[in-house]
């Protein structure tokens, strides 16, 4: 016996294949007065029955019918009930206006080829930067979020320099802001229908992370300070990072990203329910 009576807010949802070739779904779901995690199954038949856009992350959804395992912390899920829809993300003007203010700190870099190198990858793909999250789960997960993030990262960086890091090549520290997670618009795919994030497979066959793209991108075209920050942004190898935060006499400006990024990613609006 199960209580339809718990309304659970959508973590996470993905499709895969069984051993035998059909698909299944997987569900996470958070009990938002308890905080507690129920992961859930649905069949390929199941599947079928629903529109993808009851899986969007911050739904608020109500188990109409499912059995659950004996600790109450899994569900063979046959049907669901949308209680309350969550916003897939920022609206089209948001999104302009987002591009709008990080263009205006591309401007601010001085140096001319450095300026110019983060404006042409900007336009090239201003479509996929329009749109893309900052992450899957982790902050910053719907549609524009990447750019809010990039924004947020521009913003702590700007107000830290004029204060406490005046010695800082302040072109760098933008420029690695700016290009940090740029590799994320590949990393990622979304559908701006359903606002479903999830991984594209020809990223990860040709590249390790979005850190590795940007270091990549930066170290070719001779920017290696800037390389070296978005390197160490996830500040441990084992979180993702190129260069470890915990080696030895590293300089101080190799710090600043990982800091920075981590600011953003602890107190910006971490998810499409905080969007209100």
């Amino acid at each position: 016996m199960f209580s339809t009576d718990i309304i659970y807010e959508v973590v996470t949802f993905s499709i895969g294949d069984t051993k035998s070739g059909s698909k299944m779904g997987k569900l996470q779901l958070k009990d938002p007065n308890t905080g507690e995690f129920l992961n859930c199954i649905l069949w390929e038949e199941a599947l079928n029955r629903m529109d993808s856009k009851l899986f969007r992350c911050g739904n608020l959804l109500r188990i109409v019918s499912g059995s659950f395992n004996e600790k109450y912390n899994n569900c063979l899920v046959s049907a669901l009930e949308l209680i309350k829809e969550a916003k897939t993300g920022l609206s089209e003007e948001e999104r302009e206006q987002e591009y709008a203010a990080i263009c205006e700190y591309i401007d601010k870099i001085k140096d001319d080829k450095l300026r110019e190198f983060v404006r042409d990858i900007y336009t090239k793909n201003r479509d996929k930067i329009l749109i893309m999250p900052a992450a899957k789960l982790m902050h910053h997960n719907y549609i524009g979020g990447l750019m809010v993030h990039i924004l947020e990262c521009l913003k702590y960086a700007e107000a830290n320099m004029n204060v406490f890091f005046q010695r800082v090549n302040h072109d760098e520290v933008y420029a690695a802001c700016l290009l940090h997670d740029i590799g994320k618009i590949f990393e990622y795919t979304v559908n701006t229908e359903s606002g479903l994030i999830d991984y594209d497979e020809n990223f990860r066959k040709e590249w390790i992370s979005h850190s590795q793209y940007g270091f990549s991108i930066c170290m070719t075209a001779g920017f290696k300070r800037v390389a070296k920050m978005i390197a160490a942004h996830h500040a441990r190898t084992d979180w993702g990072a190129i260069v470890d935060l915990n080696e030895k006499d590293l300089e101080p400006f190799v710090y600043l990203i990982h800091h920075i990024d981590d600011l953003s990613a602890k107190f910006g609006k971490t998810n499409v329910a905080m969007l209100g």
